[in-house]
């Protein structure tokens, strides 16, 4: 494997995790340096800036925050129960934990051995008694053996059923941060070294965990994103623009597609929609929120509601993007679902009242309008002119807001390097960081008891 193949591999492998941005700036610049064409003295000097902070050229070279999303925890154990219980079928390797696909063939594999139906795993009116495991051929079987085999695979249902939704989880918050970056097949992403330096740092940047501020977060597009898509501007024919619409779908980028493909992202980014809306609709039925403020409350499930908001926000943003480059807006005209807010929690909304700030002036926009699942089924009409009024109405501009059309392609800023935090916090020290976190600082629960310690030496 050369060395652009080997950094390709890890730069395509970092779009699905949360790798820091000045590592894959390092990355980066090593491709295209290995490439036979040197990048222009400004992407360089952008890369080499970002690339100081990189985990290779610090001393310490150490992050106390995790480089990856939360991953389902597998179905290794119960499939290490499987090879001694059901041991004249094919022994599941040790990566079929993490994959649905593997896990539900063992099962049926196994149910076809003790008669058992796929999904039939009620313990009083699925099991078979003697007469039916002497019908089944399970004669021989005694009913402890039988009740061992069936319990187990009622086991791994349930957990196939919750590796699933983790999965899900796990798809809605990466697209909810980085947009298809994780979608991106290798040979797609691949195709050409200034097109994967670029989706990988802006997916990187994009990636960047929220921090608890009251000034807003950091915007992906920094002038090192800028310098590289600059690299892309200089040889259009050469750049993979379909692969860069994935994570950066303006539209100059759009402009540079086919109908065929415009219309293929179109598609995911609908289907996306619909999907995400019988998630929030699932999350609003478990727990309404108050709409007026959107402050949390005792008992509301805030992660998961603005894990799938943030989500929702892109495929909407990126959905209205297309339908303007396909030259489609009168669909928006007639169907138009109004943003979703993120919940606040109650004391950063405290920190807004103190500095003289209030709700934000989209709340009152997202409380009047019809909850966007109710729009997608056609329950609720929500057509542009609609979501214009209520815009007047609360002082909002909705072209600006986002409401109406999608924001005009951002403007970057300047790199910042990436912080330590702990639940939001900023920490200047990865090690002084990683304390904290184990004490419980920061997190809204009671510290723990080597927090004490913490806490003396600190002071």
């Amino acid at each position: 494997m050369s060395q652009n193949t080997s950094v390709l591999r890890e730069l395509h492998a970092s779009l699905d995790r949360r790798k820091r941005p000045e590592d894959i700036a390092h990355l980066a610049l090593r491709l295209l340096d290995g490439g036979g064409r040197r990048p222009a003295r400004r992407t360089r000097h952008a890369l080499e800036k970002a690339a100081r902070g990189s985990l290779r050229t610090l001393w310490h070279g150490y992050t106390s925050m995790l480089e990856d999303f939360a991953r389902p925890v597998g179905a290794q154990r119960q499939l290490a129960r499987f090879a001694e219980l059901f041991p004249g079928l094919p022994e599941p390797t040790a990566a079929a934990g993490d994959d649905p696909a593997q896990v539900e063939a063992a099962i049926r594999a196994a149910g076809e051995q003790i008669a058992k139906r796929f999904g039939a795993s009620d313990f009083l009116a699925d099991r078979l008694d003697r007469a039916g495991r002497a019908e089944a051929g399970l004669g021989e079987m005694s009913k402890r053996q039988y009740n061992k085999r069936f319990r187990l695979l009622r086991r791994m249902e349930a957990k196939l059923a919750r590796i699933l939704v983790e999965q899900r989880k796990r798809e809605v918050t990466l697209i909810g941060k980085s947009g298809l970056a994780s979608r991106l097949a290798y040979e797609e992403f691949a195709s050409d070294a200034p097109t994967a330096a670029f989706v990988a740092y802006l997916t990187a940047r994009a990636n960047l965990r929220s921090e608890f501020t009251v000034s807003g977060q950091q915007p992906a597009y920094d002038e090192v994103a800028d310098a590289l898509f600059e690299e892309l501007r200089r040889r259009p024919e050469r750049t993979n623009w379909y692969a860069v619409a994935h994570v950066h779908p303006t539209a100059e980028v759009l402009g540079h597609l086919d109908d065929g493909r415009r219309g293929r992202l179109l598609g995911i980014w609908y289907r996306f929609l619909l999907e995400v809306a019988e998630l929030l609709e699932t999350a609003w039925r478990h727990q309404p929120l108050d709409r007026a403020t959107m402050i949390v409350r005792r008992g509301d499930d805030s992660t998961t509601w603005n894990q799938t908001a943030r989500a929702w926000t892109k495929a909407r943003t990126n959905w209205f993007a297309l339908l303007r480059a396909m030259d489609a807006e009168e669909i928006a005209d007639r169907v138009c679902p109004g943003k979703v807010l993120l919940l606040v929690a109650a004391d950063v909304a405290a920190w807004h009242r103190s500095t003289g700030g209030g709700l934000h002036p989209d709340t009152g926009v997202w409380a009047e309008l019809p909850l966007p699942w109710q729009v997608l089924r056609g329950e609720a009409e929500c057509p542009r002119s609609l979501v214009e009024e209520v815009c007047r109405r609360h002082g909002v501009d909705p072209v600006a807001g986002g409401w109406t059309e999608p924001r005009p392609a951002a403007r970057a800023v300047p790199f910042r390097p990436t912080p330590e935090l702990v639940h939001g916090v900023e920490v200047g020290d990865p090690v002084l960081a990683s304390v904290l976190r184990s004490a419980g600082f920061f997190s809204g629960r009671p510290l723990r008891p080597a927090a004490a310690d913490v806490d003396a030496q600190l002071r």
